[in-house]
């Protein structure tokens, strides 16, 4: 069911796109809330929200896996009635190139691959935009940043990931300020408690608290206000389900 756009006008259609972040995975490889149902969430509390959405969003996808998708016979109704659109793209297409070893500490990249493949992000993010744009002409569009996903690592060892990084979200808010959608930048609210956000060394994705932080700075962003926030204690029991479920 899709509301018709005269009864979402005071109320959201929010559609989700993206990869595992906006899917919600777990740092144990699982699917639970994630900061896109946060968003929802509190929309919702606060009676703005009439649809969400994340059918969209699957783990592992790259820019060009989320412009097939947009392009996708399912994607047409839901982007048709978007008033509000979140997007997580690009670091599946820049994290493969790094070799972390958690157990040492260790990190190995090539920088020379790694603007290759940011050059592609800038490229594929402008071609995405404009699609969602078209597809899309009613919602604001929200480019969602990244964190940087270790915390297993040698001082010493960080400083070419974290400018790869760094970089890549400078692509993001190029695009997105281009295109005229809104940038959120989540790097150093998430930096302050990194460790305790990443409890698996191993794995790259946060647990509830690190969405929270995500989807805060998203509905700050939305709102132009502090006071717009989902707190800790409204957070729904994690209730992570298997890939396959």
């Amino acid at each position: 069911w899709l509301p018709t756009q005269a009864s979402a006008n005071e109320r959201e259609v929010y559609i989700a796109l993206g990869d595992s972040l906006a899917a919600g995975q777990t740092p144990y490889s699982q699917i639970d809330a994630g900061y896109t149902d946060f968003i929802a969430l509190q929309l919702e509390r606060q009676g703005r929200l009439a649809y969400f959405s994340k059918d969209l969003t699957f783990p592992g996808y790259r820019v060009s896996n989320v412009i097939e998708t947009v392009k996708s016979e399912q994607a047409q109704a839901l982007l048709k009635e978007a008033t509000v659109i979140t997007i997580s793209a690009g670091a599946n297409d820049l994290l493969p190139l790094i070799a972390h070893n958690p157990q040492k500490g260790t990190m190995n990249f090539s920088q020379l691959n790694a603007n290759f493949a940011l050059n592609h992000v800038r490229e594929q993010m402008d071609e995405l935009l404009q699609l969602v744009h078209e597809k899309a002409p009613n919602a604001s569009v929200y480019v969602v940043g990244y964190y940087f996903p270790y915390v297993s690592v040698h001082n010493e060892q960080m400083a070419g990931a974290t400018a790869a990084l760094q970089l890549m979200n400078e692509v993001l808010k190029q695009q997105a300020t281009k295109a005229g959608a809104t940038f959120v930048d989540v790097y150093d609210d998430f930096e302050q408690e990194r460790a305790s956000y990443l409890p698996n060394v191993s794995d790259v994705h946060p647990n509830q608290l690190g969405y929270l932080v995500m989807a805060n700075a998203m509905l700050r962003s939305y709102s132009g206000s502090d006071s717009f926030q989902l707190s800790e204690v409204n957070l729904p029991t994690p209730n992570p389900k298997s890939f396959e479920e």
